[in-house]
């Protein structure tokens, strides 16, 4: 009979966008499963609070703060873990942002930042942990996208983050196809509404109660329920698992 293995013990990764929401549950998640975690975002995040949910489950993290937009900080964070950590193993991209305004009024530079940000931030984010992963012989990349990758909203003005998603959707399938021969495995995870910062923006605010009523499971997601989701695109358990984008919506876009 196979046993099926979810633990993380002895992984080494790197959690971008791990100073809050979706990044620190998944963080914590890991954290839970045996893995060490290294923690990336903005200076300005709430990074010291993730570190202590790491440490409270158990486990080890650092601090590397940076920007995704920046190459450069990206690598030097992946040095400074496997200096700390020993080889990358595994890597969770969420960092990202979101707004809204209507497609035929949008500046140039919103459009911009959401793309630089949520599609070339996951790229330079894969790319320097792919690099350690092909030295260190192979490892397991998860890109957060989100459901609006597979269908548009009603009622929310959002072309640029829509588009941004459904890229990184297809970024993860073309790097795991390319990177398959190195033992790289690449799937993306597509979150529903969930209860983050970004479901309490401005714009959104009016509409939260109708995103609950429209899910079959009539609420939001807490973001610790994007974290076993992760841990198992991770795990051993999915050692058959690429390119593929696992929607985790509450039921919301089978209506």
């Amino acid at each position: 009979m196979t046993s099926f293995n979810f633990r993380m013990d002895g992984g080494v990764a790197i959690i971008t966008g791990a100073g809050s929401g979706i990044g620190q549950a998944i963080a914590v998640g890991i954290a839970e499963s045996g893995g060490k975690v290294g923690l990336f975002d903005l200076p300005s995040s709430d990074l010291e609070g993730t570190l202590r949910m790491v440490e409270a489950a158990g486990s080890t993290g650092m601090i590397v703060s940076g920007d995704v937009t920046q190459a450069a900080e990206l690598t030097d964070a992946v040095d400074r873990i496997e200096s700390m950590f020993g080889p990358l193993t595994h890597a969770v991209n969420s960092a990202g942002v979101a707004d809204a305004a209507p497609a035929e009024d949008m500046s140039q530079e919103q459009w911009q930042r959401i793309y630089d940000i949520d599609v070339t931030g996951v790229f330079l984010s894969c790319q320097a942990e792919g690099r350690a992963m092909i030295r260190g012989g192979g490892g397991a990349i998860v890109n957060i996208a989100s459901m609006s990758g597979t269908m548009a909203h009603r009622g929310l003005q959002q072309v640029h983050y829509n588009s941004a998603k459904s890229a990184v959707k297809h970024l993860s399938t073309s790097l795991a196809v390319e990177w398959a021969p190195h033992n790289i495995r690449v799937n993306s995870l597509s979150p529903g509404y969930t209860l983050t910062a970004m479901n309490r923006r401005p714009e959104v605010a009016t509409q939260v109660s109708a995103f609950a009523a429209e899910t079959p499971m009539n609420r939001l997601a807490e973001p610790a329920e994007m974290a076993g989701p992760a841990v198992f695109l991770l795990s051993s358990a999915a050692s058959y698992c690429t390119g593929t984008d696992l929607l985790i919506d509450g039921g919301y876009t089978s209506w």
